[in-house]
């Protein structure tokens, strides 16, 4: 899977246009890429830097929960959406002036406002969840269970009708499973993709919830398939891209889900083990997050 991940990045450095971006930043690009991982070869988490398990699969149990507001995840410790949070304060008229830091405290102290200033809008956990009134996630099981052959097993988190009123718009958009000989894949569709910060947590993220589907669902876990949009690394981001390439890759982890747990949405994060993890020390890189 590392290999796979390291050619990625390479092709982008190999191929890539130079682009300005919403943040300011700018980026080397390319559009339309694909990746696939055999999860039957164990789980794709990447070694050659060192990876947050934990918060990869605390965001994944918050998406599957519906939940939309930041607070779920900042009392976990997890911290990957603090950015949009803040970003979206700043330009509410109640904002004084306080650091992101003195904002993400408010949010562990103060209940109310965190209920107003934590939320994001009806990002993934909504969409997923609560589509208009659909329960994708819900309907996805049922129709793996009792329609496997189907052709529309899809969830998509890209709702136009929502997409003004979403700190952020999904940039992991649709998804599909399929089943053969017994096996469940899944492919998604990543409309924009931060090759260096994001993607290896898009992999992560997306691999551990086909095996949760084929776990309940009575299957074994396939592919999981990556197909890109706009695929980009960041120009601030090109120090650590070729620090990463440096790295030899190691053998992948195995990912193991407490048997007792048959219903998608009653995982907690206690119900996962990763075992045999090795990986390089982690490279630290910016995340930017736009104005």
């Amino acid at each position: 899977m590392t290999q796979q991940y390291l050619d990625l990045l390479q092709h982008i450095l190999d191929h890539g246009t130079q682009k300005g971006d919403r943040t300011g930043t700018g980026t080397i690009s390319v559009f339309g890429y694909q990746t696939r991982y055999d999860l039957q070869e164990g789980f794709p988490l990447l070694t050659t830097k060192k990876m947050y398990t934990r918060g990869i699969l605390i965001e994944l149990l918050w998406f599957l929960s519906g939940d939309t507001n930041i607070k779920t995840l900042v009392d976990q410790n997890v911290n990957i959406w603090n950015g949009d949070a803040y970003r979206a304060y700043k330009n509410n008229p109640a904002f004084g002036n306080e650091t992101q830091e003195e904002f993400i405290e408010k949010i562990k102290t103060d209940n109310e406002f965190a209920k107003q200033f934590g939320e994001l809008g009806p990002v993934y956990g909504r969409q997923w969840r609560n589509f208009g009134g659909v329960d994708q996630i819900t309907e996805l099981i049922q129709q793996i269970k009792n329609n496997p052959n189907s052709r529309r097993h899809i969830v998509s988190a890209w709702n136009p009708q929502d997409l003004k009123d979403m700190t952020l718009p999904p940039c992991h958009a649709l998804f599909q499973f399929y089943v053969a000989d017994g096996k469940l894949s899944c492919q998604l569709y990543q409309r924009s993709a931060d090759a260096f910060l994001g993607v290896p947590f898009n992999i992560a993220s997306y691999a551990a919830f086909t095996m949760m589907v084929a776990h309940v669902t009575g299957l074994t876990p396939g592919e999981f398939i990556h197909t890109f949009g706009d695929l980009h690394i960041y120009n601030n981001h090109l120090e650590a891209v070729n620090e990463q390439l440096s790295r030899k890759p190691l053998p992948l982890p195995t990912l193991t889900l407490n048997k007792e747990v048959t219903d998608i949405f009653a995982f907690t994060i206690d119900d996962f083990t990763i075992e045999n993890y090795e990986s390089h020390p982690s490279i630290k890189a910016p995340l930017n997050v736009g104005l």
